[in-house]
Order: structure tokens, then C-alpha cells, then sequence
């Protein structure tokens, strides 16, 4: 299932760059960046706070590359927008499964 940003949301151009950025971290393990690996679960801004939150998650609980991944993803982020918080909240329900590889993931990793 693909991350979708309303268009209608108020924060929507801030929530898409993000998610943009996110395109560029990668899951080493698989070569699939954790967007179209459907690892996000959503990005929020609270623009009172000036804080991007990004839910997601891992492959699993005992990912080896999860802190790398975790923290790459609050760094390309942070590199973007270094006026703003950035607060990566890592979940574990519902838990990642294959059906979450998105699309264009599954075409990028000859699975189509």
C-alpha cells in the first residue's frame, strides 16, 4: 500500500518533500528504498511545534539495519529542513509484511 499525501491538507507540499527525501534511504538488505519498501506509515507536520513525524516501521523488531536506517532517514531529512524538528517514530503494528512493497517496488524488484 502506497503512503498517500492529501492535497488538501495545509501541510501537504512540506509532508510530499519529505516524502520525496525518503525515496533516498534505502533498505541495504533488499535495494529498495523504504517509501516503495512501505516501511512509512505516515508523515506528519506539526507546524506549531515546527516538528516533521514520520511513523514507520522495520522488516522486523531484530532488523539489523534498523538504527541505520532509522537514523538515515532523520538525517536526509534534517540536511532538508534544518529549521525543523525531526522525530522518527518506529511502530510494530501492523507489522511490515511483503504485501507492503509497493507497486513500483515490486517492478523494481523484478517481482512484476
Amino acid at each position: 500500500m502506497a503512503l498517500e499525501i492529501d492535497i488538501t491538507d495545509p501541510h501537504a507540499f512540506i509532508k510530499q518533500q519529505a516524502r520525496e527525501l525518503l525515496l533516498q534511504v534505502y533498505d541495504p538488505e533488499v535495494g529498495l528504498d523504504i517509501i516503495n519498501m512501505g516501511l512509512v506509515y505516515d508523515i506528519d507536520y506539526v507546524e506549531d511545534e515546527k516538528t516533521i513525524r514520520i511513523v514507520m516501521t522495520l522488516t522486523s523488531r531484530g532488523c539489523p539495519m534498523g538504527p541505520m536506517i532509522t537514523q538515515n532517514a532523520s538525517e536526509v531529512l534534517q540536511s532538508a529542513f534544518p529549521d525543523k524538528d525531526i522525530h522518527i517514530h518506529l511502530v510494530w503494528e501492523p507489522a511490515w509484511s511483503a504485501e507492503s512493497i509497493t507497486e513500483e517496488g515490486r517492478q523494481a524488484l523484478g517481482w512484476m
